[in-house]
């Protein structure tokens, strides 16, 4: 959520960064909160004077009572009287307007950066830079979910009992490469420097709406029935949230953590839930990394913190790229987004397997998170990675360290997670 001040004294460069998010719809609220502003202004002008005056009247009836002039004391407090009269109807509209505002200020977007390249969709994200050597092997590399069966690692006709589509089973050598892969993200992060976390894994819906935006809510959340609560679509949501309506010592920035936890996501939209596969699902498992730190350390830390991602699956062997978001693609908290993307060698593409992004103060305005210096107390910056989600990561790690025979190598940095195992061999 932008700064009301900002849009007041900056209405034109609101304007055309609507533009360049291809939001033209939204074009209207700039200027109907910039009116409501005014509203509220002089509303809270007009009572402060009221109140001003107020009090020098009680003081003049104070002294015309001591002096015993009746008539003029009763005069103005008739006065004082419709003063507060008038007070009482302007609080409401206050709130009424306020809420007005604030309903508009919570869609319109933050200020990109410049960086940022303009495009309409995903389909217009620019490659930034490819890291590894993606390789096609002279061999076929069969469809993940076929790779795992040979290993009875998947079973998603049980999970379709118990759960329905979006919902899977990993068993076996499968389950415990998934597994490897979380708890070597833990340590790899940790070896980084950021503290371990592990987060409520639901939160309120105040905590929602401080950290993403409605839309984003509405394809993406699960609501619990009856409750105030809501499962997590990724630990960002909660690790953020920790720190809602708090002031941070400056001496502790920046605050850097990594979080494991599931994630739920109902994943409406046009990619929609996989059927056959474990690329798109309803449950996942992620370890994220979050930074706050000072405004003007935020882009450091946000080159960091994609670095971080490719070089954790070029440690696994799996080649990658990072993919600029353009501005149509960042979602409306946003400030500058990349995707790592990994190398598939069976489709021979690259698929997305993590998102970096720095949401500069949005996620502070509306949570209320703050640090203090000398010179009085400011927004932080708040930042999010991924450092691998699986089963997706999952599938990149097979396919790339798939051989002919059908066994999957395990990468050097899984095999202490895997009881020194450097290679699975497939059971069927």
């Amino acid at each position: 959520m932008l700064d009301i001040k900002f849009v007041r004294e900056n209405p034109e460069i609101v304007k055309e960064n609507i533009k360049k998010k291809f939001q033209d719809q939204k074009l209207p609220l700039v200027d109907e909160v910039v009116e409501i502003d005014k509203k509220i202004r002089a509303l809270k002008q007009e009572s402060e004077t009221l109140r001003a005056s107020r009090n020098d009247l009680s003081k003049q009836i104070g002294q015309l009572m001591r002096e015993k002039k009746i008539d003029e004391a009763n005069k103005i407090k008739e006065t004082v009287a419709n003063n507060n009269a008038r007070i009482a109807e302007i609080e409401p509209e206050l709130d009424n307007l306020s809420a007005e505002l604030n309903k508009r200020m919570m869609v319109i977007p933050n200020i990109i950066d410049a960086s940022v390249p303009v495009g309409k969709d995903d389909s217009e994200n620019v490659e930034n830079q490819k890291y590894g050597e993606p390789v096609v092997p002279p061999y076929e590399i069969p469809y993940h979910s076929d790779i795992m069966a040979r290993f009875d690692g998947l079973d998603k006709e049980a999970s379709g009992r118990t759960s329905g589509n979006g919902f899977y089973y990993l068993c076996g050598p499968i389950a415990r490469l998934h597994s490897a892969m979380l708890s070597y993200a833990r340590d790899f992060m940790i070896n980084k420097g950021f503290t371990y976390c592990i987060p409520p894994f639901m939160i309120r819906a105040d905590v929602v709406n401080g950290v993403m935006s409605f839309a984003e809510m509405e394809n993406m959340m699960y609501k619990i029935e009856g409750e105030d609560l809501y499962l997590i679509g990724t630990s960002e949501h909660s690790m953020i949230g920790r720190f809602k309506g708090q002031i941070v010592k400056e001496d502790q920035l920046p605050i850097a953590l990594t979080s494991y936890s599931p994630c739920f996501r109902k994943e409406v939209g046009a990619h929609g839930i996989e059927e056959r596969g474990v690329y798109r699902v309803h449950q996942f498992e992620k370890q994220e990394m979050i930074v706050i730190c000072k405004p003007e350390e935020s882009m450091d830390w946000y080159n960091k913190m994609w670095s971080y991602s490719v070089e954790f699956f070029r440690s696994l062997d799996v080649p990658v790229r990072t993919l600029e978001c353009c501005s149509g693609d960042l979602a409306d908290l946003k400030v500058k987004s990349c995707d790592v993307e990994a190398w598939s060698p069976r489709q021979k593409k690259y698929f997305e397997v993590g998102s970096c992004s720095t949401l500069g103060d949005a996620q502070a305005r509306r949570l209320g998170i703050r640090t203090k210096n000398e010179n009085g107390t400011y927004l932080v910056h708040t930042l999010n990675n991924t450092v691998v989600a699986s089963p997706r990561g999952l599938i990149a790690v097979i396919e790339n360290n798939y051989n002919e025979d059908g066994s999957i190598n395990v990468p050097k940095a899984l095999q202490p997670y895997m009881g020194g195992e450097t290679i699975l061999k497939p059971i069927k």
